[in-house]
C-alpha cells in the first residue's frame, strides 16, 4: 500500500522517510515570553544576533526586556548583513568566540537566523577550515559531530522559514556564488513566531517574502518523491532533503493556498492585522514542508541571481550594497522553471495551480505547469515584482555566468522532477529574462 500514487516503492529504492518537526511557539505576544523560554533551555548569557535596521525596532526591545527580566545576560551583535556573506558570517563567529555565551538568540529575517546558526556551529565545533562544513562541491561537507548550544530564533518576517530549517545560507564572495551549510543540528531549538512583528513591513518586502513562501512550498510539493532515491545502506545516510513525502505534502499545500488567497491583498494593505497570522503561519508551514523534503530549480537558479548582482537596489530594503532579496531572486525564475518541470508531474503542478487560485475551468491536468506559471506571473504583476531576471539588472550576455553559478547547487538540482544540465539551465535563464 502507498499513501499516494506519487510514492511507489521499488526494489533498491527508498521506502522510508523521516520526520523531524521544528519546535515552534506561535501567536501574538509570544515574544514577551522568551525570558521563560531561555531559562527553560538553560541559558544564562546569550548572544542576540540582528541587523542594524532591526536592532532599533520594537521586537528587539521586547526580547531584550523579557530576557533581562528573567535574569538572562544578553549581548547584542548587530553586524548581520542582509544577504550574509562569508565575511559577515566570520564576523558573527568571532563575536561568539569572544563572548563566552551559553546560548543564542536571533531576531530579524533569515539573515539573522542563519548568522546565529553559523556562529553557534563554528564555536560549538570549531573546524580546521571555514569551508569544512559548507555544502559540496563548493565546501567539504564535513558532518557536524554533535549538538550545538541552544538557539531560539525569533523571525520578524515570514518568508525565510529559517526558524524551521537545518540550513544556513550565505554568499561566498571569492567565487561570487551563494552556498550554505546543511545539517540537522543547525535547526533552532525553538522558533518563536509573533505575527505582531509584521505590522511595519512595507508592501515590497511582504511581496518578496510571500513569494519566497510560495516557492518553498511549491518546489517541495513538486520535488522528486522520496521513493525515487536509492535506499541508503545506513539509515543515517538519509539526507536532510529527502524528496516530497506525505508529511511535507500536508504542510506545503496549505501554505500555497494561504499565499494564493491572501498575498495580493496583504501587499495592497501593508500592516493590516487581518493578514498577519495567515502570512506568518503560511511561512511556517512552508518551512516545515521544504525543511523535510527540499527545494529544486528556482532556488538553485536564485543563488546565482543573488550572488552575481551588480547594481540592483530594491525598494523597501536598507542595504549598503547591491542585492536581490531572496524571495525576489527565486520568484523571477519560478515561472520558467515550473513550465519546464510541469510535464514531469503534471498532476502536482495542476493541484498547486488550483491551490494558488488559478482559473482551471476548461483546463486539463497536462496544462498544470503552464497554469501555475501564468498564475505566478499574474500575481507578480499585481504585487509589483520585477519582470524576470531582466528586471533585476541582467541581460542575455550574463547567462553563461548565471549557469556557472547554478551548476554547483547540485544538492538542490537533484531534487527536481526533471533533470537539468548546462543547456537546459541556459534556456531557463533565457526564458526567465522577461515575462511581459
Amino acid at each position: 500500500m502507498t499513501l499516494s500514487p506519487y510514492y511507489t516503492h521499488g526494489e533498491g529504492r527508498e521506502s522510508a522517510f523521516t520526520v523531524t518537526p521544528p519546535k515552534i511557539k506561535f501567536g501574538p505576544g509570544s515574544l514577551r515570553e522568551v525570558g521563560h523560554d531561555a531559562k527553560a533551555h538553560g541559558m544564562s548569557r546569550v548572544a542576540l544576533y540582528t541587523d542594524k535596521k532591526v536592532v532599533g525596532l520594537e521586537p528587539v526591545a521586547t526580547v531584550k526586556a523579557a530576557l533581562t527580566a528573567a535574569g538572562v545576560d544578553v549581548v547584542v551583535f548587530d553586524g548581520v548583513e542582509v544577504e550574509p556573506t562569508d565575511k559577515s558570517f566570520k564576523a558573527g563567529i568571532q563575536f561568539a568566540k569572544e563572548g563566552n555565551f551559553d546560548g543564542f538568540f536571533s531576531v530579524g529575517g533569515g539573515s539573522s537566523m542563519d548568522t546565529a546558526k553559523a556562529a553557534d556551529l563554528y564555536t560549538s565545533h570549531p573546524p580546521e577550515n571555514f569551508l569544512d562544513y559548507v555544502n559540496a562541491p563548493i565546501g567539504n561537507a564535513v558532518p557536524v559531530p554533535g549538538p550545538l548550544k541552544p538557539h531560539i530564533a525569533c523571525p520578524t518576517t515570514f518568508g525565510t522559514a529559517s526558524e524551521c530549517t537545518a540550513v544556513a545560507i550565505f554568499d561566498l564572495l571569492e567565487m561570487e556564488v551563494k552556498t550554505g551549510i546543511s545539517n540537522a543540528y543547525l535547526r533552532p531549538s525553538l522558533g518563536v513566531l509573533d505575527p505582531d512583528t509584521l505590522a511595519t513591513i512595507p508592501g515590497e518586502v511582504l511581496a518578496a517574502n510571500g513569494f519566497d513562501v510560495f516557492t518553498h512550498a511549491c518546489e517541495s510539493y513538486t520535488a522528486i518523491p522520496y521513493t525515487s532515491r536509492t535506499k541508503p545502506d545506513d539509515p543515517t545516510g538519509r539526507p536532510v532533503y529527502q524528496g516530497a513525502n506525505p508529511y511535507s505534502d500536508l504542510a506545503t499545500m496549505e501554505a500555497i493556498r494561504l499565499i494564493g488567497a491572501n498575498l495580493v491583498e496583504a501587499v495592497k494593505q501593508p500592516g493590516a492585522s487581518e493578514f498577519r497570522e495567515k502570512l506568518m503561519f503560511s511561512g511556517m508551514l512552508a518551512g516545515i514542508g521544504f525543511g523535510n523534503s527540499g527545494v529544486h530549480i528556482p532556488h538553485a537558479m536564485a543563488y546565482a541571481v543573488a550572488g552575481l548582482v551588480r547594481d540592483y537596489y530594491p525598494q523597501g530594503w536598507k542595504s549598503n550594497h547591491p542585492m536581490v532579496p531572496h524571495g525576489t531572486s527565486v520568484i523571477v525564475n519560478a515561472p520558467a522553471a515550473f513550465r519546464l518541470t510541469g510535464p514531469a508531474c503534471p498532476e502536482r503542478h495542476f493541484t498547486a495551480a488550483e491551490a494558488m487560485g488559478a482559473d482551471i475551468s476548461g483546463a486539463v491536468v497536462a496544462d498544470g505547469g503552464d497554469l501555475l506559471a501564468d498564475r505566478i506571473i499574474a500575481m507578480m504583476k499585481e504585487t509589483g515584482l520585477p519582470n524576470g531576471i531582466g528586471g533585476v539588472g541582467y541581460s542575455e550576455e550574463d547567462i553563461p555566468n548565471l549557469v556557472k553559478g547554478t551548476l554547483p547547487q547540485q544538492r538542490l538540482l537533484v531534487m527536481s522532477p526533471k533533470s537539468v544540465a548546462e543547456p537546459e539551465l541556459a534556456q531557463l535563464f533565457k526564458d526567465a529574462m522577461r515575462y511581459w
